[in-house]
């Protein structure tokens, strides 16, 4: 019987399996699971090499040596829940906020953290605050943070303060969070020496998110005129309007100014100068301390001018310092109400300024003879007689009376003398005007510019002295001689001509 032989089919090389099993780094029994094989991710070099595990100077930036632990079951993670809060408890912390997040396996774990943050300067009260911070990873969240806010200039004393009044920041990443809103704030050109300081005074800023809040108030700001270079300073100032809303906080205040007959470009100007006013409550402060002008006998049409000479009135306890200051002028130095509305209008800073320091004003000019009612009304006349120092006075009055020559009662007609500088411009002036013998006011030489000055003395005669500046409601500075407009004013717009015009804020 024959056999039939049957071809194998052909073979085919199987690959060979390690049966060995493999073995990861981060989940071997003598490697914790947190210990990381470089401290720091790998685009932070600098601060990997500054917080090394092996820097014995700055324990409190060690890597965790414990970790999460082994996995475990759920009977095992309720034991370990339980253990873990009767810890916190004994040391003084209320664990109440954490039975909804997830707590590491082992006390040893959550034991590290709280010394980590107990040597960073926190205290357990703070950990009370805000108990969430128990349960950020040391090396996936609150190293990482701290170091990264310690490379953009914020001090390693003053973490723990920054971390007391913005706690939420240890859930944020460094990348995706943190590092953009830095940025952000170097291109509204914010100096990079001033963002830690920035930082330090507005942490929630690390909150917000770049395309809601900031860049609208931004450009809202940008859109009425402040110049885009100048809200870099402005943040530096008062970062705190990178949180406001312009709907509902930036924009209704700005447009109150407007209503009140302040141009939308002095407005700019004022911020640009003082962003807190933006920090003023519209409806609790700025409508009272309006209604409050206007009570004390304000004209409204002097208003804006009032505003804009002295924006901080608007956040001011305004009606009692008026009342204040106004019983103070009527006792002192016997100027009525109506008097003191006219101080104010010209000099609104007088509601801040100390008694004691307007009265030495008031009893040198006393002391030289002038009587009480001729006092009275230089100081409503000029109020900015008030804010003189003394010494300033006595030289320009001995000036006066020595080498000039001149009756008192000139004082009486314009005492702004006393408001101009005895070296710089009285003195030469006068000096030419006894050269060519001209005999002229106080004002007359003294209330003009060196242009005009030089125009007046080579004139065949002495023209009448010109009214200055004056401030209309409506938003238009009117100057004298307003009606000569030339060629290139002509083609500028309104606001340039405006602003070119405006009295310096």
């Amino acid at each position: 019987m024959a056999l039939l032989l049957r071809r194998k089919p052909p073979c085919f090389p199987l690959p060979i399996l390690n049966p060995r099993p493999l073995l990861l780094p981060l989940c071997s029994p003598t490697t914790p699971i947190d210990a990381p094989i470089h401290p720091y991710p790998p685009h932070y070099p600098s601060l990997s090499r500054s917080y090394s595990t092996q820097t014995p100077k700055f324990p409190e930036y060690e890597m965790p040596s414990v970790t999460w632990g082994a996995i475990q079951g759920r009977k095992e993670r309720l034991v370990s829940r339980v253990i873990i809060s009767d810890y916190l408890k004994s040391i003084g912390v209320v664990p109440d906020e954490l039975e909804v997040v997830e707590l590491p396996s082992t006390v040893d774990v959550m034991r590290e953290r709280v010394d980590f943050l107990l040597r960073l300067g926190l205290s357990v009260d703070d950990l009370n605050a805000y108990p969430l911070a128990l349960a950020c990873s040391l090396r996936k969240n609150i190293i990482p943070v701290l170091a990264y806010l310690e490379k953009v200039g914020v001090p390693r004393g003053k973490l723990a303060e920054f971390i007391r009044s913005y706690p939420q920041v240890l859930h944020a990443s460094v990348v995706v969070e943190l590092v953009p809103v830095v940025r952000f704030l170097r291109g509204l050109d914010v100096e990079r020496v001033d963002v830690p300081y920035v930082l330090q005074r507005f942490p929630e800023l690390l909150g917000f998110k770049l395309e809601g809040t900031m860049s609208t108030s931004v450009a809202y700001l940008v859109s009425i005129g402040v110049w885009p270079r100048d809200i870099g300073p402005m943040v530096t100032q008062y970062p705190f309007f990178l949180g406001m809303r312009v709907g509902t906080t930036i924009k209704p205040l700005v447009e109150y100014l407007i209503s009140l007959g302040i141009p939308k470009l002095i407005v700019a100007r004022m911020l640009e100068k003082r962003p807190y006013i933006l920090g003023y409550d519209l409806e609790e402060t700025v409508k009272p301390n309006v209604d409050a002008l206007l009570s004390f006998g304000i004209r409204k049409e002097a208003l804006p001018s009032v505003i804009a000479q002295y924006p901080p009135l608007l956040g001011l306890p305004l009606k009692a310092k008026l009342s204040t200051q106004q019983y103070f002028f009527s006792l002192k130095l016997r100027i009525d109400p109506d008097g003191f509305a006219r101080i104010v209008e010209k000099m609104p800073q007088i509601v801040s300024l100390n008694q004691n320091l307007i009265l030495k004003p008031v009893e040198f000019l006393r002391g030289r003879a002038i009587p009480n009612e001729d006092v009275a009304r230089m100081v409503v006349k000029c109020p900015q007689l008030l804010a003189l120092r003394i010494e300033f006075m006595k030289n320009s009055y001995y000036f006066f009376k020595s080498e000039m020559k001149r009756p008192v009662h000139e004082l009486y007609e314009f005492p702004e003398y006393f408001t101009y500088s005895l070296e710089s411009r009285i003195k030469p002036r006068y000096q030419r005007l006894a050269a060519k013998g001209i005999r002229c006011s106080l004002e007359w030489f003294l209330n003009c510019s060196d242009q005009r000055f030089e125009e007046r003395l080579q004139g065949d005669y002495i023209d009448g002295d010109a009214p200055g500046p004056c401030f209309v409601m409506g938003g238009k500075l009117e100057m004298p001689g307003s009606e000569m407009v030339s060629d290139d004013e002509k083609d500028e717009s309104d606001d340039e001509v405006l602003y070119r015009r405006t009295v310096s804020l």
